[in-house]
């Protein structure tokens, strides 16, 4: 097939290009490189450094000599990878995030809309669900929706502008709600780093790792390979797809302390932020439609990025 990976610099999409290209794909990659590194990015790929917000991006323009043509045409899958994440930083810039994280989720549609794509693979999050009451775990696809932060809200939006699309324009549409997902080429540094990264990073620069509140907040977290093999089983799925939505977690979880243990080292309390007490999935939906299943649990994972980073 010909994909397009958006966001295939970044940590899940360039994962995502690497089993596609190893898959035998034609892979097609489009990144702004504002938080991805051109580095991950598989050599067999085509790159194109672009930025999706931009709503005269798929006009007949040329980039690198090839038309917007040139380059979606025949294209039959598109991956949306591409995002600005994190509670934190939507709060802080809401306008840049809705620019990238709504904006250019809708001129994706519309191109693929204008170029005759025939699918396309929306990568959302749990933040959607927001504070989740304990008798409501595991949480399904059917729970409520209580986003808590700008970003949470810009990725219902996209989901609902996916499922706008299918109903409007029969354009084939899902939508996977990953689960705080870990693993290799998580970012290091900068706003968007994750929780691992951040206790990486303090214990290597010998500083106390630090916990938001009481650290008792558990999250369900979800290994980057099964993120790319739930995407994978949602292009190869054989029936239409009209704006399904799909939990994509471990159906486990583990607190924030938990992590901290595991890797070791000193900790330290600091001011909490606001975000949900608890996360995890229902996966039921993935596993019965999908075919999705997990192979690596955080527990098996840490010992092997400790030793990977020096710990």
């Amino acid at each position: 097939m010909r994909c397009v990976v958006t966001g295939g610099a970044g940590f899940i999409g360039s994962h995502l290009v690497d089993k596609l290209v190893d898959s035998g794909h034609e892979v097609i990659v489009f990144d702004d490189l504002s938080t991805g590194k051109e580095e991950n990015i598989n050599s067999e790929a085509k790159f194109f450094k672009l930025d999706i917000s931009d709503k005269n991006i798929f006009d007949k323009r040329k980039i690198r000599d090839y038309s917007m043509s040139d380059i979606m045409t025949g294209v039959d899958v598109v991956f949306h990878t591409a995002a600005l994440a994190r509670v934190q930083p939507s709060i802080d810039n809401p306008i840049e995030f809705n620019d990238v994280n709504v904006c250019g989720t809708l001129n994706l549609l519309k191109a693929c809309v204008d170029y005759d794509v025939k699918r396309f693979i929306f990568s959302s999050s749990s933040s959607v669900y927001g504070e989740v009451e304990k008798k409501d775990l595991p949480t399904s696809e059917n729970a409520n929706l209580n986003p808590m932060s700008p970003y949470a809200l810009q990725k219902l939006m996209g989901e609902q502008y996916c499922k706008l699309f299918s109903d409007i324009h029969n354009l084939e549409t899902a939508s996977l709600r990953y689960f705080n997902v870990y693993g290799n080429r998580m970012s290091l540094d900068g706003a968007y780093k994750l929780v691992i990264p951040i206790f990486t990073e303090q214990i290597l620069n010998g500083n106390p790792m630090t916990i938001r509140g009481d650290g008792e907040q558990r999250r369900d977290f979800t290994y980057v390979g099964d993120v790319v093999n739930a995407n994978i089983k949602c292009m190869d799925y054989p029936l239409e797809l009209n704006g399904d939505v799909f939990n994509i977690g471990n159906g486990d979880n583990r607190s924030v302390n938990d992590i901290a243990n595991m890797i070791g080292g000193d900790t330290i309390n600091v001011e909490p932020v606001i975000e949900p007490k608890e996360t995890l999935a229902d996966n039921t939906k993935a596993k019965k439609i999908l075919g999705f299943n997990s192979s690596m649990s955080i527990d098996d994972w840490i010992p092997i990025w400790k030793k990977e980073m020096g710990l």
